[in-house]
């Protein structure tokens, strides 16, 4: 294959990059991407360039170093290694060693066998009986991924890479390879915790056995003439309470503008979030006298302006389920968003800014 075969082929994997980030169910699950390092033994064959005047076939072991940046996109630095011996019926060897970085683009969900595409640029280092020389080299390739253990994946993956030797064989110019490669990528490292989903807060039963109202004892309580059903503190009078919604939180730049099933923007799993919100359905439902503040919050990652209206959306996505779900628009306030303030972890890890990427309702009476 000549170069313009190589840019067609790049052409193809920057293709399926793009679909890859545009796909709704791409997102891995909180337990499985957890930003751990991982080291990716490989093993693997060539099927040589004829015009390279070596035997067609070898084999190649490297060695990759790398992580998931994203649920989708992963970066390796690797090495790799072959021999080839040369044609003419002599001995002769030549030797080839690789070393580059590789990023890779998965699609579909985490724990299913995850097809990607993949990318790299290299320098290749050719040692053979005339000649020792460094040249450029870039790869494009697919390949199979599948979780084996919570720090275990196989991979199996093939390709072409495009080395522009002009050294070993003056009168050629570039070289085109196939590839077949199979690692087992062992993720080392504790995974981060994930985010506790908590319970709407409610007000401690006081420890007594006399006449109570709004669930306090009457000889205690300091506002008798509220209504029945209002949330009240200790002292019998109103309390403020945020219903945090902790556990609701949203995939990273979710929703997008438009967007309105909110089962696609929660981040997995998504049954665990819709439950906290149906619980917050039903503490208003029964307080019917409560109305709530919608307010939105993001994580620190991007400029202030984007995450106002990323943290907007979050807030407007959340109040169309509540009235989606019975409660009436006069009982809610907002939505409003707050961007990147008062997170509740800290922005300087991906658990906790996970925690920030959320929605709050604040009770007010």
């Amino acid at each position: 294959m000549n170069r313009k075969g190589l840019y067609f082929l790049i052409a193809l994997a920057l293709g399926g990059v793009g679909a890859a980030h545009a796909q709704d169910s791409t997102t891995a699950t909180t337990s499985s991407y957890d930003g751990r390092w991982y080291i990716a033994p490989t093993v693997g064959g060539y099927y040589n360039d004829t015009d390279r005047n070596t035997n067609s076939r070898q084999v190649y072991y490297g060695l990759g170093f790398g992580r998931f940046i994203a649920p989708n996109t992963s970066i390796d630095v690797f090495f790799d290694r072959t021999k080839r011996t040369i044609d003419g019926g002599n001995s002769d060897r030549w030797a080839n060693n690789n070393v580059g970085v590789a990023a890779r683009f998965y699609y579909g969900d985490w724990n299913a066998w995850r097809p990607y595409a993949l990318v790299g640029v290299m320098g290749s280092f050719h040692m053979d009986p005339a000649d020792h020389a460094w040249s450029p080299a870039a790869e494009v390739g697919v390949g199979v991924s599948k979780t084996i253990t919570d720090s275990t994946d196989f991979r199996v993956e093939g390709g072409y890479r495009y080395d522009w030797d002009d050294k070993s064989q003056p009168e050629k110019n570039g070289y085109g390879d196939w590839f077949l490669g199979f690692s087992i990528v062992s993720r080392f490292g504790e995974p981060a915790a994930a985010p506790v989903a908590a319970a709407p807060v409610a007000p401690a039963a006081p420890d007594c056995s006399k006449q109570f109202r709004n669930g306090v004892n009457l000889c205690d309580n300091k506002c008798p003439d509220l209504p029945e059903g209002t949330i009240v503190g200790p002292d019998g009078c109103p309390q403020k309470v945020v219903i945090d919604l902790r556990g609701v939180n949203f995939k990273f730049d979710r929703p997008k503008k438009g967007e309105t099933d909110i089962k696609k923007a929660l981040a997995e799993p998504t049954a665990d979030s819709v439950a906290i919100l149906d619980q917050a359905v039903d503490t208003l439902q029964r307080y019917p006298q409560v109305k709530v503040t919608v307010a939105g919050y993001t994580d620190s990652v991007g400029k202030d302006a984007y995450n106002q209206d990323l943290s907007e959306r979050r807030a407007a996505i959340v109040y169309k389920y509540l009235t989606a779900h019975g409660i009436a628009a006069d009982r809610l306030i907002g939505p409003f968003g707050h961007g990147k303030n008062d997170p509740i972890g800290s922005n300087d890890t991906d658990a906790g800014r996970a925690q920030n990427r959320r929605t709050e309702l604040q009770v007010q009476q």
